[in-house]
């Protein structure tokens, strides 16, 4: 898309797509550093707002409970790592979702020192341009665009990085981006995802499955998108998109520079649908995690993650239950009460202080 014959990745200004492909977790050798921070004393059930007020957690729920989580965060689709992070912990999942912002800072280190990792790798095969954006339908058309530039890139068995993907399950829409999609050199299509490490160390076990949960996700809808099993109509449905609506002067230009003639948003779904279904593009073969040390960039190991699309399905189910309202959030097992020693919300969580049992069962 670019002038120049290089590929180029557009960036789409307070867009809102962003999907946290590092999702980073403290290392239990972390923990001493952290514990001044975690175990500090405090109300049991209450966080400090921005304004410096206090939120009340079982006031607040009362009012809410009515409706599903869905319709409580004002969500119209959810974004891939906040299905893995449910792996990790539903309920430390709905705390950040009900407390945004409540990050300690060395988990924010993390994150950012991982982004700028995330950065470095996908600058290496692609430039980056901001394009300025006024409507939602602006946001996804640039989506649309980044993935169009993409495809014949994919057709000519190079590399690309930071491939948006989206596609429903379970009645919803599912939003992500894969780190890095190639071609092994016997032909096979390979995703990649990365994970920085703040320490020299593989993670445990526990975050090894939440992470192949993530990519075996990413598997499922590429090869949806790509098997013509993703429709213009879910996506509209969905994200209440209005595909008449003309697209904003600067996406234009910047559509007619990649030689893409198109007026409406609705103009560019239909091209990039074709595009997919018509490429010819395989589906994912083979899925490898790669583990990073954060301060030396060396690689500590991959993980090769077996595809089960059966057991996918299952626990996808099970978490979308709690986003339709169907059940209330559950914690960790007694066996992993560990991960509660680096979470921000131990001291408020009531699954924690019900010994494993929701306030509103007891």
């Amino acid at each position: 898309m670019a002038e120049t014959g290089e590929e180029e990745t557009v960036l789409a200004e307070a867009s809102g797509f962003s999907d946290l492909s590092d999702s980073e977790f403290l290392d239990l050798e972390d923990f001493k550093e952290s514990s001044a921070l975690l175990s500090k004393p405090g109300p049991s059930s209450k966080l400090p707002e921005k304004d410096g007020n206090v939120t009340c957690l079982p006031k607040w729920k009362r009012e809410l409970d009515i409706l599903s989580p869905m319709e409580r965060f004002h969500l119209k689709y959810l974004y891939v790592t906040d299905l893995s992070t449910q792996n990790w912990c539903e309920k430390q999942m709905v705390y950040g979702k009900e407390f945004p912002g409540f990050l300690a800072p060395e988990k924010a280190a993390v994150l950012d020192t991982g982004a700028s990792i995330h950065l470095a790798r996908e600058l290496e095969v692609h430039d980056l341009v901001t394009i300025p954006v006024n409507t939602k339908e602006d946001a996804w058309a640039i989506k649309f665009l980044n993935i169009l530039s993409m495809i014949p890139t994919l057709q000519s068995e190079g590399c690309i990085r930071e491939f948006p993907v989206f596609g429903e399950m379970e009645g919803v829409l599912l939003v992500g981006v894969i780190d890095e999609l190639h071609y092994t050199a016997k032909g096979e299509l390979e995703l990649v995802e990365l994970k920085t490490r703040r320490r020299p160390v593989l993670p445990l076990e526990a975050q090894k499955k939440k992470d192949c949960f993530q990519v075996s996700l990413y598997k499922y809808i590429f090869d949806a998108m790509v098997q013509g099993n993703v429709t213009t109509a879910s996506l509209i449905h969905h994200v209440k998109l209005c595909p008449e609506k003309p697209l904003g002067p600067s996406v234009l230009r910047h559509a007619r520079k990649g030689g893409f003639s198109v007026k409406s948003l609705g103009d560019l779904m239909e091209l990039v649908f074709l595009s997919l279904t018509l490429s010819d593009l395989p589906v994912v073969d083979i899925m490898k995690i790669e583990y990073i040390h954060q301060e030396t960039t060396t690689v500590l190991g991959t993980e090769i993650v077996a595809y089960e699309e059966k057991e996918l399905k299952s626990k996808v189910q099970h978490y979308m239950a709690y986003w339709m309202g169907q059940r209330e959030p559950l914690g960790v097992d007694v066996e992993e009460a560990w991960k509660c020693r680096t979470c921000n919300y131990a001291d408020i969580c009531e699954w924690r202080k019900g010994g494993g049992v929701h306030s509103s069962m007891l």
